[in-house]
């Protein structure tokens, strides 16, 4: 059946300010675009905008969707305003925590308290005699209690792993703050979810999704519970056909990539597609541990870590060369980059095959001009700007904000850039992520704007989050623009972000969300 979608604004996102009358669409594909006279003598079918906005379907090039679902469904410590606000927040949650088992939470930043203090276990251990686990906003921290850390097997004299380490007070006890890899310890005792939990967290994860205008995702998942086979299993449960109709790029994590590779793990096209293996190489800036080449300005002591050796990168990259893969990888600080650069220039991707690279925060003109020799991608979160700003200028210093959060010159540059989230680390809302494109600042601010020199047009700030992150998943000749041939995928919504005033853009609201030419979600 041939639809046609009109009586509404249509950027096509193939160039900028780009209109079309009419869209017209069959068996979940464009098949034409133009005038609504033309089309209408074609179509069975008709889909009146009512004077809506379409765009091709938004796309977030990085988050975690079963992540996002788990923070849909547990404490979300996020909007703490201080440290006894979330002591607060936890004493509330934990008069129906059942004693004994789990609790777990996730989103505090210490960077949004006026004070900045983190708790303690002490105070947790005063909340809760259960095992008590708290995730960090940028998951490159946690925190625990007494039992957690008793289960776990840290104690006084427990060494710091290679790549953690294990806050202490002055007398040497374990104060509850766990930094990178000093973490797994803790999370290698709490229960791995099964595939029933997985697959209620990934519905209501997807669910949110659409109903924010998303149709597709870049997602890291595979690797975080256990082996890899339960959320494998909880996207086929969710998405498919006669399911929810999402497009999910699947990024492989090292510690089961050659699992999936040898046992031939399949996946469900056009639904859900496996990517590049993924690994990390650093943390945050938040925490201080993202790998500078020079140390943090406002911690002198202190260049960050690197979570991985020189030796094991250089292992993951040949172990997914084997396979003919190329690999996802994050790195925040610039001498994470450099140790990822060293080994991606002496073992290239296979022909076609373009690797992605994960935040680059941090930059220089020497690895810039590196990048630009490779074949990579670049996965950007807006969001991060707001989010990090002003305290990212105390860590790094003036003499690095040049290249810091350098969307506007990367772009300018030539590089494949898509946006995304890092849900649930920041919110998953895509207007969120094109507004602190365009106009780097919070929601509300009046100034011109953190770094204003990189600021995006509303053009390249939405292409971020269409054209730009189909590009990154190597579809920029099937999706990301409403254009003859590709997947008929759409976001609907109540306003052009293209001209209203900034803080508008915020207040827009999803119409419809379509997925093949289906419509998924309506409002």
């Amino acid at each position: 059946m041939k639809t046609i979608w009109h009586n509404g604004i249509i950027y096509t996102m193939e160039r900028e300010n780009e209109t079309v009358e009419a869209v017209l669409t069959e068996a979940g594909t464009v098949l034409e675009t133009g005038s609504y006279d033309a089309l209408q003598q074609l179509a069975d079918n008709e889909v009146d905008l009512r004077g809506a906005v379409m765009y091709p379907g938004f796309i977030d090039s990085h988050m975690h969707m079963i992540g996002h679902g788990d923070r849909l469904l547990q404490l979300d410590l996020s909007y703490a305003t201080s440290a006894e606000d979330m002591l607060g927040r936890l004493r509330v949650a934990a008069q129906n925590h059942p004693e004994g088992e789990w609790f777990t939470g996730d989103g505090w930043n210490e960077n949004n308290f006026a004070d900045h203090r983190i708790v303690s276990k002490f105070e947790l251990d005063a909340i809760s005699t259960s095992p008590m686990y708290l995730k960090r906003t940028c998951r490159h921290a946690s925190l625990a209690n007494s039992k957690a850390l008793e289960l776990a097997g840290i104690a006084k004299d427990t060494p710091n792993p290679d790549n953690g380490t294990i806050v202490r007070d002055e007398s040497g006890e374990a104060t509850g703050l766990l930094l990178e890899g000093a973490a797994d310890l803790v999370e290698a005792v709490i229960p791995v979810p099964d595939e029933a939990s997985l697959t209620r967290a990934l519905q209501a994860s997807v669910e949110d999704l659409l109903s924010r205008g998303i149709t597709g995702a870049v997602t890291d998942d595979l690797g975080y519970y256990g082996d890899y086979s339960n959320p494998l299993q909880a996207f086929r449960n969710v998405i498919g056909e006669d399911k929810l109709k999402f497009r999910a790029h699947l990024l492989r994590r090292s510690t089961v990539f050659q699992s999936l590779m040898e046992n031939g793990a399949t996946y469900d096209e056009p639904w859900i597609h496996g990517g590049e293996m993924k690994f990390f190489i650093d943390g945050a800036l938040g925490g201080r541990t993202a790998l500078l080449s020079k140390p943090y300005s406002d911690d002198p002591g202190n260049s960050g870590m690197a979570v991985l050796t020189d030796e094991e990168i250089d292992k993951n990259v040949k172990l997914a060369r084997n396979y003919g893969e190329a690999v996802a990888v994050h790195t925040i600080g610039d001498k994470a980059l450099e140790k990822l650069l060293d080994v991606l220039e002496v073992n290239p991707p296979a022909k076609g095959k373009k690797d992605r690279i994960i935040h680059v925060n941090v930059l220089s003109d020497e690895l810039v001009d590196r990048m630009e020799k490779l074949p990579v991608i670049l996965d950007i979160q807006p969001v991060f700007v707001p989010s990090d700003f002003p305290w990212a200028k105390e860590r790094l210093g003036e003499e690095r904000m040049d290249w810091a959060y350098a969307w506007k010159k990367l772009i300018d540059k030539g590089f494949v850039c898509g946006g995304g989230s890092d849900a649930p680390v920041e919110e998953v809302d895509p207007l969120l992520g094109i507004y602190a494109a365009a106009t780097r600042r919070k929601p509300g601010e009046s100034h011109e704007g953190y770094l204003p020199d990189e600021k995006l047009s509303r053009y390249e700030s939405v292409a971020l989050f269409t054209s730009g992150s189909a590009a990154t998943m190597g579809k920029a000749d099937s999706r990301g623009k409403i254009f003859k041939g590709f997947d008929a995928d759409f976001t609907i919504l109540d306003r052009d972000l293209m001209t209203v005033d900034s803080e508008a853009m915020l207040k827009a609201q999803t119409v419809m969300t379509v997925v093949a030419g289906d419509i998924i979600y309506k409002r």
